[in-house]
C-alpha cells in the first residue's frame, strides 16, 4: 500500500473544497500538492437551504450528496494532475464532506456527499463519516483537527494555541508537557461572510476591509457574547445551528435600535476576536505563542484586533511552522485517512468528550 493519501475538506464558510495530497512514507508526513475547486452560487444556497427543516428533505439531500460528490471528484482530477500522479498511486481519499447539521447532545452530526459515488468517479478508495463513530461514543465529533495539530505543530520547548479560523473558530492548546486540549470557541467568518453578502453581495469581506470602515456598537457586542455557549465549559462544539444569519438578526432586532451595515460587520470582527482571546484565557492554560490557520487568517483587520485584545503573545501564521495556513484542515483530514487506514485511533477525548480514543471514518472501496 501506498502512502499517498488525500484529504478533502469543505467546511462551514461554504466557499468550496480543498485539497491536498500527502506522503505519510517519511518520519514528517510531506504535502506534495494542493488544489481547489469553489462552489457555485446555487450549490451554496442549496448547502444553506438545508440548514434549516423544510419540504422533500430527504430527496434534496441525496441531490446535493451527488452534486457534492461531482464536485469533490473533480478537486481531486485537478490535484492528481497537478501533481502528475495517476489514481492508482493513492492509498485514499479522506473526506469531511459537508456538514448540514451537528447535534451531537441530540447523538448525531451529519456531513453531507455521497462517497460511494466519489469512489466510483475516481477509482481511489474514500474514507468518510469521520465525526460519528466519537459521537457515538459520547463525544462532540469536534474539533477533530486538535489530534493532528499536535502530531504536527508540538513543540516540547514551548506551549503552543493553534487557531483555526473557518466558519467556526476552534482552538488547541499544545503544551511543551505533551498537554493537548481544545474546543470550538464559537463563530469564524461564517457571520462575516453571512453579512456581507446579503448587504454587499460579496462572499466574504476582503481583508476585513468592510469591517474596518464600520465602528463596534458596544451594546450589540455585549448582547451577542450573552450567548450562552461563550461561557459554557468544553468539552463544545457548535455550527450554523446556533450561529446563523437568523441567530444575528433576532439578535439585531432584540437590540431595537437600526444600525449602519458596516457597523454591524465591525461588531462581528470584534466578536470573533473577543470570543478567542476569552475562550483561550478562560479555559486554556497560558502559551507564549499563537498560531493562526484558515481563511480567516487572511482577514486584515481581524488579525489586527486578535493582537489588540491580547498583545501580551506573540501572534503568527502556521506557514512558520512548515504548513501554509490554507492547507491544514485538509492535510488534517488527509491524516485521519491515514491512521484509519493502520486502525489507530484519532480522537482526543479530553477535547471531544468521548469515553475512549475511537477508530475514525469507515470505508468505501473504490
Amino acid at each position: 500500500m501506498s502512502a499517498y493519501f488525500i484529504g478533502l475538506m469543505s467546511g462551514t464558510s461554504l466557499d468550496g473544497v480543498d485539497a491536498v495530497l500527502v506522503d505519510f512514507s517519511g518520519p514528517r508526513f510531506r504535502v506534495c500538492g494542493e488544489a481547489f475547486v469553489d462552489y457555485p452560487a446555487a450549490l451554496r444556497e442549496d448547502i444553506l437551504a438545508l440548514q434549516t427543516p423544510a419540504h422533500n428533505e430527504l430527496d434534496r439531500s441525496a441531490q446535493l450528496a451527488n452534486q457534492l460528490a461531482q464536485r469533490y471528484a473533480q478537486v481531486v482530477q485537478q490535484l492528481l494532475a497537478n501533481c502528475q500522479l495517476d489514481a492508482s498511486a493513492v492509498s485514499a481519499i479522506a473526506c469531511h464532506g459537508q456538514t448540514i447539521r451537528h447535534a451531537p447532545e441530540r447523538g448525531y452530526t451529519l456531513q453531507l456527499g455521497n462517497l460511494a459515488l466519489l469512489a466510483e468517479l475516481t477509482g481511489i478508495d474514500v474514507i468518510g463519516d469521520l465525526r460519528s463513530r466519537d459521537v457515538a461514543a459520547g463525544g462532540q465529533g469536534a474539533p477533530l483537527v486538535p489530534a493532528f495539530h499536535a502530531h504536527a505543530f508540538h513543540d516540547s520547548s514551548v506551549s503552543r494555541l493553534i487557531v483555526n479560523i473557518g466558519g467556526i473558530a476552534n482552538l488547541t492548546y499544545l503544551g511543551r508537557d505533551g498537554a493537548v486540549s481544545g474546543f470550538d470557541s464559537g463563530p469564524g467568518n461564517m457571520l462575516l461572510d453571512a453579512w456581507i453578502k446579503l448587504h454587499c453581495g460579496q462572499p466574504y469581506d476582503a481583508d476585513g476591509a468592510w469591517s474596518a470602515s464600520g465602528s463596534v456598537h458596544p451594546r450589540l457586542l455585549q448582547q451577542l457574547l450573552a450567548t450562552a455557549y461563550f461561557d459554557a465549559p468544553p468539552p463544545k462544539s457548535t455550527g450554523r445551528d446556533l450561529f446563523d444569519l437568523a441567530w444575528l438578526q433576532a439578535q439585531l432586532h432584540a437590540l431595537g435600535e437600526p444600525l449602519r451595515p458596516a457597523d454591524v460587520q465591525a461588531t462581528l470582527a470584534e466578536l470573533v476576536a473577543h470570543s478567542i482571546v476569552n475562550a483561550a484565557q478562560q479555559f486554556l492554560p497560558a502559551v507564549s505563542a499563537v498560531y493562526l490557520c484558515g481563511g480567516g487568517a487572511r482577514n486584515r483587520d481581524l488579525r489586527q484586533r486578535l493582537q489588540q485584545r491580547w498583545p501580551q503573545v506573540g501572534w503568527h501564521l502556521t506557514d512558520e511552522l512548515g504548513l501554509p495556513l490554507q492547507q491544514v484542515e485538509a492535510t488534517a483530514f488527509a491524516w485521519l485517512g491515514y491512521c484509519f487506514s493502520r486502525r489507530q485511533g484519532a480522537n482526543l477525548p479530553a477535547v471531544t468528550g468521548a469515553s475512549g480514543r475511537r477508530v475514525l471514518g469507515a470505508l468505501y472501496p473504490a
